[in-house]
């Protein structure tokens, strides 16, 4: 991996995110502002999910979280979706030995049943292989929904209920939280999205809960170590309350 950049020893002095997701947004807009087809924005794009996964790597992050194809993703025309997945299968082969070499634990969440099996099943092999890496968690949320992932909980609780293994009093947040897709993650402490859009679109909408967003106007293919260093420095700089007063976070006996 590379030496750590000026900046970097700055950001790694104040506290950083566990979690942070990304909205990966802006790769169709990008090819098409120069004329190319609208898969060479993603190609490009798949360039910049390698260098913020290394940069958040070297910063010791603990997890990261990219939403890499939407369930609403599969309205767009079939050639791009062909497209995309050869992307990602590509993505896989190319990134197997840095994942595994830097100890980073790959995670998948989403429908995975709707994936052409040349995609699910090298995924769902790497995420084995990896499954004893503990530097960083890298989840690839694909065919993801966070309003379908909290509709599969609900059904997950409602069926545990009817067959008697807990009563409906007993139905809390934790309990929710145990069957989300990404149980055993941390919540996610800052959202990032680029390319100027100011929407989660339907992305960890629970974990996000208490999440810092910060919004980027670069186009994802344009989003390289100094945005995403500049996005963790906008995230030091804010004041996290969780319900409290300023005052209260001050105190000692908070």
């Amino acid at each position: 991996m590379k030496s750590l950049n000026s900046f970097e020893p700055f950001i790694k002095q104040r506290p950083l995110p566990r979690h942070i997701g990304i909205i990966m947004d802006g790769n169709g807009r990008w090819a098409e502002l120069r004329g190319l087809p609208r898969l060479e924005g993603h190609r490009e794009g798949a360039n910049r999910v390698r260098e913020v996964t290394r940069c958040a790597r070297r910063l010791g992050l603990e997890a990261v979280t990219l939403y890499a194809f939407s369930m609403q993703n599969w309205m767009r025309p079939w050639d791009e979706i062909e497209g995309l997945m050869a992307l990602l299968s590509e993505y896989l082969l190319k990134e197997r030995h840095e994942i595994l070499d830097n100890q980073i634990k790959l995670n998948v969440i989403g429908e995975l049943d709707r994936l052409p099996d040349e995609v699910r099943e090298p995924l769902l092999e790497l995420c084995e292989a990896s499954a004893s890496n503990k530097e960083m968690v890298l989840t690839l949320a694909v065919s993801y929904g966070s309003r379908e992932e909290l509709v599969f909980a609900a059904r997950r609780l409602a069926q545990r209920v009817a067959r008697g293994e807990m009563r409906p009093e007993e139905i809390d947040a934790k309990a929710l939280e145990g069957e989300l897709f990404t149980f055993g993650l941390p919540e996610v402490d800052m959202l990032v999205r680029t390319s100027g859009e100011l929407r989660i679109s339907n992305f960890l909408l629970w974990q996000s809960a208490y999440a810092e967003l910060v919004f980027s106007s670069t186009l994802w293919p344009d989003f390289r170590e100094p945005q995403f260093l500049d996005c963790l420095a906008e995230y030091q700089r804010r004041e996290r309350r969780f319900g409290y007063t300023s005052a209260q976070l001050r105190s000692p006996s908070t």
